[in-house]
């Protein structure tokens, strides 16, 4: 497993995480043999947020009810969750109560002492940067949150927190697979008059974080588009597939293994936070995790998958 220091933080960081926002109806057991499977691949990095489990704090429940964490075992994971989804109320909420709040519900449902990072979840089209800065420093101060992040935001966006919030804003949690990869690909056609791929719709995003020492997560790294299925494996992908077969065969790893390699091949350091309940797919994608991908293999995977290579 591929590590390295997450800027912003002490963290030494594998560049896969394990997503947890659909342990909530599995069992002790399962959550169990799912992180051990991780922990046994070198993933020691999990992701949560408040809203996931149908209802507020139940994963995070339920991952602190199956894992039991001894003290030195809770520092041996880095606990990454997010804040600022108000399902109830069909909003988000960046204000400094809601975070508050949040991140409170979430120690108490994690049943530990601090979270490593807090993201902002969506980004709050009412956010007022103050109340966020505010909440921060409290968290920091009281020694419940150590580092700080967000989610599927802009570079004007991130800009306009990090005039008010003193700390380093580590991390940014982005929708990136071989399929959906707007974020990377756009930039290959800049300036071509007439193609969609040429359009910016991120700000450019990517340059922005690798500029800032900001921490890329990619959230459904196996998804289509955007909520419609995965590319592996799927009959709408046939020229993906056979190129992802190919390779898998040649490197000797099952084919999720080169699509996490297509993320962790870009020279941003990019984390892959992974989706799956399923341990045996854990530990596929883990062996994507330091794969060599050529530069020919690469883009071949970039134009199989249809996006426009001049």
């Amino acid at each position: 497993m591929k590590t390295f220091a997450l800027p912003g933080t002490d963290i030494v960081a594998p560049n896969v995480v394990l997503g947890l926002m659909r342990i909530a109806d599995k069992s002790d057991d399962e959550i169990r043999e799912l992180v051990h499977a991780a922990r046994d691949a070198g993933i020691d990095f999990v992701d949560h947020a408040d809203i996931y489990g149908g209802e507020l704090h139940r994963c995070e429940r339920r991952f602190a009810e199956a894992m039991a964490l001894s003290s030195s075992e809770r520092d041996a994971v880095t606990i990454q969750t997010k804040c600022g989804i108000v399902p109830a109320q069909g909003t988000f909420d960046f204000s400094y109560e809601h975070i508050i709040e949040s991140v409170n519900g979430s120690l108490e449902a994690l049943a530990t002492d601090y979270i490593d990072i807090l993201l902002l979840h969506r980004p709050d089209a009412l956010v007022e940067p103050e109340e966020v800065a505010r909440a921060f420093d409290e968290l920091e101060q009281a020694g419940k949150v150590r580092s700080f992040g967000v989610s599927n935001q802009t570079p004007g966006q991130i800009e306009l927190l990090r005039k008010f919030v003193r700390q380093p804003i580590v991390a940014n949690q982005l929708q990136l697979s071989i399929t959906h990869a707007s974020i990377v690909a756009q930039g290959v056609a800049a300036n071509m008059a007439g193609e969609d791929q040429s359009i910016q719709r991120d700000g450019g995003i990517v340059d922005y974080c690798r500029l800032h020492d900001i921490t890329i997560q990619a959230w459904s790294p196996f998804q289509a588009k955007f909520f419609d299925g995965v590319f592996l494996d799927n009959p709408d992908y046939p020229e993906l597939n056979a190129v992802i077969d190919r390779l898998a065969a040649q490197y000797d790893v099952p084919p999720i293994a080169i699509a996490t390699a297509w993320i962790t091949r870009h020279p941003a350091n990019m984390q892959v936070v992974l989706g799956t309940t399923t341990p045996e797919r854990v530990t596929g994608a883990a062996q994507g995790s330091d794969l060599p991908l050529t530069r020919p293999e690469w883009y071949e995977l970039f134009r199989a998958a249809g996006h426009l290579l001049p």
